[in-house]
């Protein structure tokens, strides 16, 4: 939660950036981020993040615990130290989270994407109930969904098998300047917290710069149908990556606000990581490797 809020200024930004919205699309990030503060206020920085705060729970409950669940079943099936087991299991956990809590992000990026003095929507409760009535119901709400599927696959699977892969080598070669000794951990070693946020930063920004250009499909097909002439991006996710493509090109489309979500994520993800490991060490779970 403290994460989430701490870059939701950046994260409004991403979403602006990756969508063109109107006012701000030929902003940088420095400039766009002062734009908004003068043409809005400084509370318009966090614009959408009341829904972040409702969906960031469950979904990092969700995504972490299962995490855990599908790496047992891998390690039953294809061994503890299995590197394809570690992808498949964080990407079963991240497809698991998202699919739970898609509309609180759909919603989120509608709020996060208006401008003051020209709001669709008032709220958490009036965005929902909009989508559902003319957007074709629950359909509306996943508007989106396959290409963030389709990016969260390897995103999610990378993050954990980056994480768990770092980690592994943090223990294995450098104990003496990433970890200290835990009789209760298997392999009695438990990483240290600096050691921690360098592998879920390296993880999260890894992961980031394989699925962006989905990330960025996503946001375009959900925010469509709140500009007119975007409703052509609302088809499919593969012509939407091929629109995006033919007008902006890769660095000006694909990978737009890819320098901003780097800032917020790889804080972020170093942080949910190391909170999580943290928490299980509270709690006397074991968070060490056979090495």
């Amino acid at each position: 939660m403290c994460s989430k809020t701490t870059v939701a200024p950046l994260d409004r930004a991403k979403i602006l950036l990756q969508a063109h919205q109107q006012q701000y699309k030929h902003l940088g990030v420095i400039s766009l981020l002062r734009a908004i503060v003068r043409n809005e206020s400084f509370i318009a920085l966090y614009k959408g993040n009341g829904a972040q705060m409702v969906r960031i729970f469950p979904y990092a409950a969700i995504q972490f615990t299962s995490f855990e669940f599908y790496k047992q079943a891998s390690s039953i099936l294809l061994g503890s130290k299995s590197h394809v087991g570690k992808f498949i299991s964080g990407s079963l956990a991240g497809v698991t989270a998202v699919t739970l809590t898609y509309p609180l992000d759909m919603v989120r990026a509608r709020l996060a994407f208006q401008v003051t003095g020209s709001h669709v929507y008032t709220g958490i409760v009036h965005t929902v109930t909009s989508i559902l009535k003319s957007e074709g119901g629950v359909r509306g709400l996943y508007r989106g969904y396959t290409p963030t599927i389709m990016g969260m696959i390897p995103y999610a699977g990378l993050s954990f098998y980056c994480f768990e892969s770092l980690k592994y080598f943090c223990l294995a070669f450098l104990p003496k300047w990433t970890a200290k000794p835990c009789s209760q951990n298997t392999g009695g070693l438990v990483l240290m917290l600096p050691a921690k946020l360098l592998c879920g930063g390296f993880a999260g920004a890894i992961a980031q710069s394989v699925a962006y250009p989905l990330d960025v499909a996503r946001r375009r097909m959900q925010l469509s149908l709140m500009v007119q002439g975007q409703e052509r991006f609302s088809k499919n996710w593969f012509s939407t990556l091929v629109l995006i493509f033919k007008e902006d090109g890769v660095t000006k489309g694909l990978y737009r606000g890819l320098t901003v979500n780097y800032l917020r994520v790889v804080p972020m993800v170093a942080v949910s990581f190391s909170a999580n490991e943290v928490m299980k060490q509270l709690l006397k779970l074991d968070t060490g490797m056979s090495i």
